[in-house]
């Protein structure tokens, strides 16, 4: 595992491949052509198109495979698992990882500086669209969308990095560059090893080889995210590992951290009508963040409604139980987490510029065995084509 010098040397690194194509983009006043022609480029068998600049062209050539040790059969074994319960997946990154990123008080003045306060929305609609293409089948292969996913996210933590760093509102001496790499490490840990634990936290029944599966189709997407290799365990204990030494002990309170957590709340709390359950969303998050963690990011602590998660929490362990022989069993624990999903579909995609895309391969698994979200008027979330 690697030791905390060399973690703390991450703070220093960005992308020196992406970083140099947007210096060039730059210097050319070129940026707007990239973005107008990237819009359309969303799938791994589509052609990179011919009208970009040489040196966006070369930077896709470069970045379009995979690490050479990835094992179709390992990714083929996680996008099962995400079949069964990418539902609950969605859940605990909505309700813990995006508040345990918010946690670190570096990410979080990175995205104020970014995107403002209050936009919950964005963050929560890219990190999605990132996981939905991630875990689609045969997501580095033929068919696949996740590539450019990829790529564009590498040139716009590239832009970021610029900007952030050009605007004189960063200390890259004290905090190190933006979205460096040690945040890289740490946003692939938050959003694996951390979503199995809050899972497991409130009842979801994840083996280990599940664990191990989609904890390792984390570790290619970081590959390709352009982690170094060193920086990223092989084992999911390895990972929980680093993550509790490295990443977990970073956490703390940050007045941005804070105000970014209430709007997530106040955004999901929207999934609910009316007054009464606005608690219910404080106690999830409560239920699958530490308690430090929730206390310093001002979580709403209700005793009552702290009970009705556990009470649930053991109901949902129950189920999972029963899961392989009950069909109402079944029913509950998949509609809860679809119903969860299709709230966030409703709320991202009201009055943004963007929709979350369910890649078409696991809407029609969802589909035929009755656990996909739907929009209020009856309409899927989107799908590619």
């Amino acid at each position: 595992m690697i030791d905390a010098a060399a973690f703390e040397a991450l703070k220093f690194q960005g992308d020196p491949l992406a970083d140099a194509v947007v210096a060039e983009l730059v210097s050319t006043n070129r940026v707007h052509v990239v973005n107008e022609v990237l819009e359309h480029f969303r799938t791994n068998d589509q052609p990179i198109p011919e009208q970009l600049p040489g040196v966006v062209r070369e930077f896709l050539v470069a970045t379009d495979d995979p690490p050479a040790w990835v094992d179709p059969d390992r990714v083929a074994r996680a996008y099962e698992f995400f079949v069964d319960d990418g539902v609950h997946v969605a859940s605990v990154l909505t309700f813990g990882a995006m508040v345990n990123c918010y946690a670190h008080a570096r990410a979080s003045r990175a995205l104020t500086l970014t995107h403002g306060l209050n936009q919950p929305q964005r963050r929560l609609s890219e990190t999605s669209q990132f996981v939905m293409n991630m875990m689609g089948r045969d997501a580095f292969g033929s068919g696949g969308s996740f590539v450019p996913t990829v790529q564009k996210t590498r040139l716009i933590h590239a832009a970021v990095r610029h900007f952030l760093t050009a605007s004189g509102r960063w200390d890259v001496e004290a905090d190190g560059v933006p979205i460096c790499q040690q945040d890289m490490v740490g946003a692939l840990l938050i959003f694996s090893v951390q979503v199995i634990d809050g899972m497991r936290r409130i009842g979801i029944s994840v083996t280990e080889q599940e664990a191990q599966d989609y904890y390792y189709v984390w570790r290619a997407a970081g590959g390709m995210l352009g982690i170094p290799a060193d920086a990223v365990p092989e084992s999911v204990d390895e990972g929980r590992e680093l993550s509790a030494a490295m990443v977990e002990a970073a956490y703390g309170p940050s007045p941005e951290g804070v105000v970014l957590t209430r709007h997530l709340l106040d955004l999901y709390e929207k999934l609910f009508p009316g007054k009464l359950f606005d608690g219910i969303v404080a106690a999830m998050v409560r239920r699958v963040v530490n308690p430090e963690v929730a206390d310093w990011m001002e979580v709403p602590n209700s005793r009552a409604w702290g009970r009705v998660v556990d009470v649930g929490t053991r109901l949902m362990r129950t189920l999972e139980r029963s899961e392989d022989n009950s069909a109402l069993a079944t029913t509950i624990l998949d509609r809860a987490g679809a119903l969860l999903l299709g709230g966030s579909v409703r709320n991202l995609t009201n009055g943004q510029s963007t929709t979350l895309t369910i890649p078409a391969d696991l809407r029609e698994r969802w589909e035929a065995e009755g656990r996909a979200p739907d929009l209020p008027d009856g309409k899927p979330a989107t799908t590619p084509g």
